[in-house]
């Protein structure tokens, strides 16, 4: 599985912006997708995950109620749309996918995810 991520870009406090990230090679649609983001100097962090129905979602404390990702297995592509941006938020945000867990969870860590995309960056000034 390959995965491109694209939208980022720079904007104030307050903004909003829509990371796309296409998947590309042999049964994407059957992975979980996630965002993740890193800032300067810092983890790579969880950022939001969601089936690969869109039925089961989970975001990070830091993002609910801001973010919203969501999946058109149409076209291979998840989406990250972010509202009530914060200097915070400033970091690369990557997409990565993993083959459903037997649990039936959506994994926050990220070694458990087995592809990733190349990373956009996001810039949000005060």
């Amino acid at each position: 599985v390959q995965l491109q991520a694209s939208g980022g870009g720079s904007v104030q406090a307050g903004g909003s912006l829509r990371l796309s990230c296409t998947a590309s090679g042999r049964a994407s649609n059957a992975y979980i997708k996630a965002w993740f983001r890193q800032a300067p100097g810092k983890e790579r962090e969880f950022v939001a995950a969601i089936s690969t129905s869109s039925q089961t979602i989970d975001y990070a404390n830091a993002v609910k109620e801001r973010f919203a990702i969501s999946r058109n297995n149409n076209k291979n592509e998840v989406y990250l749309q972010m509202a009530d941006l914060k200097p915070d938020d400033t970091a690369v945000y990557y997409c990565a996918a993993v083959a459903p867990l037997f649990s039936g969870s959506l994994p926050q860590q990220r070694e458990t995810y087995t592809y990733w995309g190349q990373g956009t960056q996001v810039t949000v000034s005060s």
